[in-house]
């Protein structure tokens, strides 16, 4: 099991306490590209090529267990189509 494998199942079993950085690196792991806030936004919006959905995280810390949540499901959506 590699240590991106290790830190899924972790984010998994507890979406509350999640880094913001670990969460990047997992959505990048998926194939995410993501879009830094600019002048007046606050959050993060990653995106999938594959995937309609959107996802914005705000950039304040500590992140949210519903966007951690919301990461998880698009993931999950991402490896049913394969």
């Amino acid at each position: 099991m590699t240590q991106l494998d290790k830190l899924y199942t972790q984010i998994v079993n507890n979406p509350k306490d999640v880094k913001s950085q670990d969460l990047d690196k997992l959505l990048r792991r998926f194939g995410f590209d993501c879009r830094q806030p600019r002048k007046g936004s606050s959050h993060f919006t990653y995106y999938h090529r594959k995937l309609p959905d959107i996802l914005s995280i705000p950039k304040e810390r500590p992140i949210k267990a519903v966007y951690v949540k919301k990461a998880i499901t698009l993931i999950k959506k991402l490896e049913e189509k394969g």
